[in-house]
């Protein structure tokens, strides 16, 4: 019998030996000797922002490694942690405008930020046109383009000059996103060409068909401001930057996904003017608004916001935050991912894969004394007890829930484990929410009313009469002929017939009446019957008086809404 060694792989077995080893060194001088976390980042994105907050020269000297920015904070690596080193460096970045965090990593972490630096080297060498882009040309862009055949038309433009095709195209889809309010970027490639689309309101339009050859230069562009391996293209990736406009910096998520024929990309474009919502501007009915400000308000109890993704609840929640933050309250927030940065409100990020879930931030932020908890999202029992719990002891939480709509609320989190009895003291108002464009007020005209649609129209009115509620509060007359509108399509609504969206909503108050079934266990059914006499508009009726009021289309409720959904 011949033993035979395989030194290539005993070598590479030892190589990972010695590194695993080393991390774990690191990490215990970290945690015990020096106080401060430690990271690893052979896995993680390094972001090409961070690395240019200090030169390569500077950041060999001090055996440093930028890799992560978020506004003015800059997030750095560092392998000799001691006290006067570390405030040397805090005092060179303070000195550029940022302030410096620093966690303890290990020299192969450190090396691999290094290395990025010969990436950012070429391509701040090469060529104006070929890979670069212009935070001057981003600006003057957005400036002249002002709807989607300014796009095409810049674009085609483009095309023309191959010197500067790619960074030129790049940069107007960019511009273009910003400056029409779009919130996505999606490159597809198709077998012959490159479908280039917006989502604009919630719905994607296509733009342009670009050719796979530009499409590859874009790609390696993108990969490489979001800090993503340029060669991997049959995995998935995510990264992110920034760029600013004007005093506005835009965070610029990026996904990339294999395809059949080529890799599809997606860029979400996270502008803070799009948070900048007053809660009195997003379509909430006066009497429903004095609820919300009322118990937004209190020192403790549970507010929770249903709803589908994309139907605006982070955008409900922040300007909740928004509406209550002062210097006299500490205000926390568990977030996957943060999407906006809040002045004044201490802001994290679950990371699954290293054991930082919803529950974990939640019982870290706990331990931090904050007045009010945002969570993201509760997904499990325990989860929603530690929440419940936290509003029982004299916090504010805030949190969405997957549901259909506010009744849903109280018999999801009695199946998720939450005692009834304590649900009653805890929970403090249940809200549904949807998002619906706006008819765009240049071009909509009236329309025919069908016949299904009145039958609708009249069911709806007076099951809501039923319970008490006069539609004329709301500015309509129920006695008058019944008007709706639908969208036509100009250039002032990039020929969609639609100008921006509008929340359509639905709470129910944890009043007497409420808390009083709660112990036995109610069904969605038995919630409504009760919520329908505390006076508030339902999903429905809200839609229906923004359709009356010529504010939305029929179509466009009915595709959020199943008013075929009999009571």
């Amino acid at each position: 019998m011949t033993i035979q060694f395989d030194e290539e792989k005993e070598e590479k077995q030892y190589s990972d030996l010695k590194i695993q080893e080393e991390e774990e060194l690191v990490r215990i001088l970290a945690e015990e000797k020096y106080k401060i976390p430690y990271i690893n980042l052979s896995d993680m994105p390094i972001e090409n922002d961070a690395i240019r907050t200090i030169t390569e020269k500077e950041a060999l000297e001090k055996e440093i490694a930028p890799f992560k920015i978020m506004g003015k904070d800059v997030y750095i690596a560092i392998h000799s942690p001691q006290k006067d080193k570390i405030e040397e460096i805090r005092n060179i970045f303070l000195e550029n405008g940022y302030v410096a965090h620093f966690y303890m990593a290990s020299h192969i972490s450190i090396e691999k930020v290094w290395g990025r630096y010969k990436e950012l080297s070429y391509a701040s060498q090469s060529k104006v046109g070929s890979i670069s882009i212009s935070k001057e040309t981003l600006k003057n862009l957005v400036g002249k383009i002002s709807n989607i055949e300014d796009i095409k038309k810049t674009i085609k433009e483009a095309e023309k000059d191959n010197t500067h095709t790619t960074s030129h195209i790049l940069e107007v889809a960019i511009a273009g996103a910003i400056a029409i309010d779009a919130s996505d970027i999606h490159f597809e490639p198709e077998e012959n060409f490159i479908r280039l689309r917006f989502r604009l309101d919630g719905v994607l339009q296509e733009i342009i068909q670009i050719p796979h050859v530009s499409h590859k230069l874009i790609n390696s562009r993108i990969k490489l401001l979001a800090g993503l391996k340029i060669t991997s293209s049959m995995i998935a990736q995510d990264g992110r930057f920034s760029i600013f406009i004007g005093n506005d910096e835009i965070n610029i998520r990026v996904s990339t996904i294999p395809g059949a024929y080529g890799e599809s990309i997606v860029m979400r474009l996270l502008n803070p003017k799009s948070i900048r919502v007053d809660l009195a501007d997003m379509g909430i009915e006066s009497n429903l608004y004095e609820v919300f400000m009322k118990q937004i308000r209190k020192p403790n109890g549970l507010i929770l916001l249903t709803g589908p993704t994309g139907s605006g609840k982070t955008t409900t929640l922040y300007s909740f935050l928004q509406k209550i933050y002062s210097s006299e309250v500490k205000i926390i927030t568990i977030e996957d991912p943060i999407e906006y940065h809040l002045p004044g409100i201490t802001q994290t990020q679950t990371e699954d894969d290293k054991g930082y879930s919803f529950l974990e931030g939640l019982r870290s932020a706990l331990r931090q004394d904050p007045d009010v908890i945002m969570v993201g999202e509760i997904r499990d029992g325990e989860t929603a007890k530690v929440a419940v719990e936290s509003a029982l002891t004299g916090h504010l939480v805030f949190s969405t829930l997957h549901t259909n709509n506010a009744a849903g609320t109280i018999p999801r989190l009695i199946d998720l484990g939450v005692n009834p009895k304590i649900l009653v003291s805890a929970l403090s108002l249940s809200i549904a929410q949807r998002l619906v464009r706006k008819l765009c007020p240049f071009c909509k005209i009236e329309e025919d009313v069908s016949e299904g649609e009145n039958k609708i129209i009249n069911t709806i009115i007076s099951n809501a009469q039923k319970h008490g509620k006069d539609f004329s509060k709301y500015g309509i007359e129920t006695k008058d002929k019944i008007k709706i509108f639908k969208s036509v399509g100009c250039d002032k609504c990039n020929n969609t017939g639609y100008k921006g969206r509008v929340g359509i909503f639905e709470a129910i108050n944890n009043e007497e009446a409420i808390e009083k079934i709660i112990p036995g266990n109610p069904s969605e059914r038995d919630i409504k019957e009760v919520a329908a006499n505390q006076g508030y508009l339902d999903l429905k009726e809200d839609g229906l008086i923004k359709i009356l009021k010529g504010v939305t289309s029929f179509s466009e409720v009915s595709s959020v809404i199943d008013f075929y959904d009999e009571e």
